[in-house]
């Protein structure tokens, strides 16, 4: 499958990273003639210098015998003037365009058939998104939903003295009281598929699978008391500010947004009326003080630098703020980060990115693609959720007796209304929903690629 990825950013960079990993034929297309050739030295793939919405440059990139257009340049417009060229120069292509701007997320929606959009992607929503479910279970550093939100893949982490702590897996469910799987184990920065055996210890960071219903109650019999969120001070005026901020209002939630730029404080006070705006550097700790920043019930750090963000949650820790949030644009120094406490991770390059992979996957796959798929373990593993077909191997047979791939866990089968949580004996039928968990070197394109027979 040939796929032109336009803008070679943060975004587009994750996703040339991911896609020629999963051997797609690449094509790269950027102005800067630079940072195209640092990308073309790192991954295979074909380089085109050129103003990506100018038909002489798609043309160069081979847009005719493209099956797919990724749109991810820093400009909406050009992004939507891509799109359209494309789809001109070629009918047949399917697009995907990252747009940003709040002001046209209403009418991109309404008009996408008019601008060839197959799919539309806005990393700073899908972020508000993100964080405002993880303000509404505030033990969690990490949540992915699955199964239309029935079940979800939660992260937590093992502190000294937890109920957790020095516990093994074989042993969880007399502490929790409910059905649960531990499908993979970070420890010491790598990812680990445990057994029933494996002893967990202090600074493990556990990826738990679920049903959505039981969450409260393994929160509660862990121990971890929560309380609804009230009042939450975001950091930097940034769009997803802007995102979460309505979507917190809404709820009736106090919302306080610091941001250095006085324009953008104006801007932010006209378009959010309920919101306290406040203009100031969010990382004097003065300003903070006086905001009453251990008193708040969470604290989300969200300016333009990943820096800022973990010094800002830094001095959250310090003033015991109960939920910290910190958003990152870099998730390199994952390993340097896991000794930080500066809380729950947000990466909304990440998320966009898992969003437009699984469209990749389910356009080369027309049948049995994967209906969800997330990256979980700082990008170690890979959570996807199938739909057993006719064509799906091994209906009606015992777990126990289907020889999986290394590295691959069912952690989850949905029979209709009913949600199982697989041991041994459990199995699937045609028309069920399996979710399952694999090691980052292997690709799941459908589900009888779990199966080593």
């Amino acid at each position: 499958m040939k796929i032109i990825i336009a803008g070679d950013g943060k975004v587009g960079g994750m996703l040339t990273k991911q896609l020629s990993a999963e051997g797609y034929d690449l094509t790269l297309i950027d102005a800067n003639l630079k940072v195209l050739e640092s990308t073309e030295e790192r991954y295979d793939i074909m380089a085109v210098q050129g103003n990506c919405a100018a038909m002489e440059t798609l043309e160069r990139a081979g847009v005719k015998e493209a099956n797919l257009l990724i749109a991810v340049t820093n400009a909406d417009e050009v992004n939507l003037l891509c799109c359209l060229a494309a789809h001109g120069l070629n009918p047949d292509i399917h697009t995907i365009a990252r747009i940003r701007n709040p002001e046209y997320t209403s009418q991109i929606y309404k008009m996408r058939h008019l601008f060839a959009l197959s799919m539309v992607t806005n990393p700073e929503r899908q972020a508000a998104v993100e964080i405002e479910r993880l303000l509404k279970y505030p033990g969690f550093l990490k949540r992915d939903t699955f199964a239309n939100g029935r079940v979800e893949i939660v992260e937590l982490r093992v502190e000294r003295g937890d109920k957790l702590c020095d516990i093994a897996l074989i042993d969880l469910y007399s502490i929790v009281k409910c059905r649960i799987l531990v499908c993979t184990v970070i420890r010491n920065g790598k990812a680990v598929a445990p057994g029933g055996d494996f002893i967990l210890k202090e600074g493990d960071r556990i990826f738990v699978t679920a049903p959505t219903n039981n969450l409260t109650t393994l929160l509660k019999n862990l121990g971890i008391i929560t309380h609804k969120v009230k009042r939450v001070i975001l950091c930097g005026g940034s769009r997803v500010s802007y995102y979460l901020a309505q979507m917190l209002i809404k709820s009736g939630i106090s919302v306080q947004i610091v941001e250095q730029n006085f324009d953008k404080c104006v801007e932010l006070a006209k378009s959010l009326p309920q919101a306290s705006v406040i203009h100031g550097d969010a990382t004097r700790e003065f300003l903070l003080d006086n905001e009453g920043i251990s008193d708040c019930d969470a604290l989300v750090t969200l300016t333009g630098v990943d820096e800022l963000n973990i010094i800002i949650s830094l001095y959250g820790r310090r003033c015991e703020v109960p939920q910290i949030i910190t958003k990152l644009g870099r998730l390199e120094n994952n390993t340097i980060l896991e000794s930080l406490p500066v809380g729950s991770i947000v990466s909304p390059k990440g998320l966009c990115c898992n969003r437009i992979v699984q469209y990749v996957r389910a356009l080369k796959n027309q049948t049995g693609a994967a209906l969800t798929v997330h990256s979980i373990a700082d990008g170690q593993a890979e959570a996807a959720e199938f739909v057993v077909d006719k064509q799906t191997l091994h209906c009606g047979e015992p777990l126990k007796k289907l020889k999986l791939k290394r590295n691959v866990l069912i952690v989850c089968i949905i029979h209709g209304p009913q949600l199982e949580i697989p041991g041994g004996d459990s199995s699937f039928q045609q028309g069920d929903t399996v979710i399952v968990v694999t090691g980052a070197d292997r690709v799941i394109y459908q589900l009888n690629d779990i199966f080593e027979d």
